[in-house]
């Protein structure tokens, strides 16, 4: 790839973005053609094959789609029985009653960062962002200064802690002690996670007006005056199944000989999406028949939650495809060799270099993969702790999340914000944790060194 054609890669895509972004916000083109449109757009003048463009939209569509399709229907229906059951106003009660009125973005964040730590951010997400929702509604505060708090928590340990597979991956990559990197994670991931959350949550919310009508919270928020609310245990106990099991399934060579028949079924029901069924399925008795619910009613409840998510569900996915674009066109190519061009410290250049694969895909895991792969070789010859790179690595890869990225259409869908206000809470709220892990790590090193 020839240095002009790099540069005409990069200035495109800033360019498709921007456009993207324009079309949205200020002409209020549908989100989903819009994106599909530019994607087209950026391929073509990218110079892809005409006839590979719409199969590459598609791929990176369905990708996205074959994992996020499921999570969010099966994430709905559990929260939507939470709802009805009254289960998620018990546990916003009883985190108001702990924490007070005046503490609940700190609760927030201390769940999203303790629900976070097997789960993927997806998955995290739409188990607790019923209970944002109703604790939004108790205390009667901004949803931005309830859900921004546990989104932050969501995505440091996504990004940063062990055992998710991108940390595991580059733990691997770089040859990293799995404890030292956890624990290394966790001094940085803490106090990233209040900058980030609670703190610049306080400062967002007043500036950021939503529409008194949200009809994904609606789903979520129906009361219950006539019905006793189920016990905390219970709620607790079927909200926490799915992420039990799927801690279950990633310590299933630790319990079981691997290709074990034991083995492989934990495996299985530790997969997001089992895991998540078997969640649904026990709400369906724990939320639904011992709350006096027939089948009927919940059949009735499954119907109703899902209508509303097939926006979002579309969206997440067209963000794959955009993603998907930029990749095959070589752009995702280009950024990297920006980077790799840069003569700079070691943790920096791999900050940077996830950075920038992440701005151009859109995926955190994509980008630390791939960064840990590009900056392994070079690292060995550094002397830097690899512990301390693999956080400088997932640093980076959660930098500003933007159009193409499947968490931001999520985070403004469920939250109902316009593009706009999605940026300067929801992709800020990620570049702060970014470049706060990054100068933790790097103040660790020298503290090390």
């Amino acid at each position: 790839m020839t240095n002009h054609h790099a540069a005409f890669l990069l200035i495109s895509a800033l360019v498709a973005v921007v456009v993207l972004i324009v079309l949205i916000a200020r002409f209020k083109i549908n989100a989903f053609i819009a994106l599909f449109s530019v994607s087209l757009a950026l391929a073509a003048v990218s110079g892809m094959p005409l006839l590979a463009i719409v199969k590459s939209f598609e791929a990176g569509l369905g990708g996205t789609l074959g994992h996020i399709a499921i999570v969010v229907a099966l994430g709905t229906m559990l929260g939507k029985m939470m709802a009805e059951s009254g289960g998620a106003d018990r546990i916003a009660h009883t985190l108001i009653q702990i924490f007070g009125e005046k503490h609940v973005a700190w609760a927030m964040v201390v769940v999203g960062f303790i629900v976070g730590l097997p789960v993927f951010f997806e998955v995290g997400f739409v188990l607790l962002v019923p209970i944002a929702f109703n604790v939004a509604r108790r205390t009667g505060t901004s949803l931005i200064l309830v859900g921004l708090p546990m989104v932050a928590g969501l995505s440091v340990v996504h990004g940063l802690v062990p055992p998710h597979p991108a940390a595991m991956l580059a733990v691997t990559t770089y040859n990293a002690d799995i404890g030292r990197t956890i624990f290394y994670a966790l001094l940085v991931g803490i106090p990233t996670a209040a900058i980030a959350g609670p703190l610049y949550a306080k400062f967002i919310a007043p500036r950021i007006h939503l529409a008194e009508e949200n009809p994904i919270a609606a789903q979520f928020v129906e009361d219950t005056p006539k019905r006793e609310l189920p016990g905390f245990g219970i709620t607790l106990a079927t909200i926490l199944l799915p992420i039990v099991l799927m801690l279950l399934g990633s310590w299933a060579d630790k319990l079981f000989a691997p290709q074990s028949t034991a083995n492989n079924v934990l495996r299985l029901i530790g997969s997001a999406d089992i895991a998540l069924l078997l969640g649904v399925v026990v709400s369906f008795v724990t939320l639904g028949k011992m709350r006096g619910f027939t089948r009927a009613m919940i059949s009735k409840f499954m119907d109703q939650c899902l209508a509303p998510t097939a926006t979002i569900t579309l969206l997440v996915g067209a963000g794959g495809g955009f993603g998907r674009i930029l990749q095959d066109s070589g752009t995702s190519q280009a950024i990297v060799d920006l980077a790799l061009r840069a003569h700079i410290s070691i943790l920096f250049s791999a900050w940077l270099v996830a950075a920038l694969v992440r701005l151009a895909c859109g995926s955190a895991t994509v980008a630390m993969t791939m960064a840990a792969g590009i900056i392994a070789p070079v690292a060995a010859q550094t002397g830097v702790r690899p512990e301390l790179l693999t956080i400088a690595t997932g640093a980076g890869s959660l930098i500003f999340s933007h159009v193409n990225d499947g968490g931001f259409w999520l985070v403004k869908e469920y939250f109902n914000m316009d593009v706009a206000d999605t940026m300067k809470s929801w992709s800020v709220c990620e570049t702060i944790i970014s470049v706060t892990a990054l100068l933790l790590a790097v103040g660790l090193s020298a503290i090390k060194s």
